[in-house]
């Protein structure tokens, strides 16, 4: 999807929002001769985290494992690794899910939703989206 400024549309200092339209009807064209959107790979981070999140059944984030070589990897703090290629997404998610929930179907869904909201949110195809059960919370109650 290309988006464009709408006219009279600055983008000011910090913290001002600019105005934008969806224009779906020439995408090619407008992405041309409006230039390059680059989004930073922490806003596909947050976006796989806030989705999962969002599916009945998660209890938090888990923690992606590898020692060192964790700590240089953005993401991995908060449970999520992604991979860009060819402009085509790769989502890795470590979660904890809640008590007496469907382990497998909460997996599904937040496969679901993640892949839905990253293409829905930044228009990019979503190749596959791995999840990883780290653990069950006990002690906190199913939705």
């Amino acid at each position: 999807m290309a988006y464009r400024a709408l006219p009279g549309a600055g983008l000011g200092g910090r913290g001002q929002r600019a105005n934008v339209a969806r224009d779906t009807r020439h995408m090619t064209q407008e992405t041309s001769r409006q230039g390059k959107t680059t989004i930073a790979p922490d806003v596909l981070i947050t976006i796989a985290k806030l989705a999962a999140l969002s599916v009945p059944g998660v209890a938090h984030m888990g923690s992606v494992p590898g020692g060192v070589n964790r700590l240089l990897k953005r993401g991995a703090a908060d449970g999520v690794q992604i991979e860009v290629e060819n402009n085509c997404v790769t989502a890795n998610l470590h979660i904890v899910v809640k008590a007496e929930m469907n382990v497998r179907e909460i997996s599904r869904n937040v496969q679901a939703e993640v892949a839905r909201v990253i293409q829905h949110m930044v228009g990019m195809e979503v190749l596959a989206v791995n999840v990883t059960i780290d653990d069950v919370a006990y002690g906190e109650t199913p939705d």
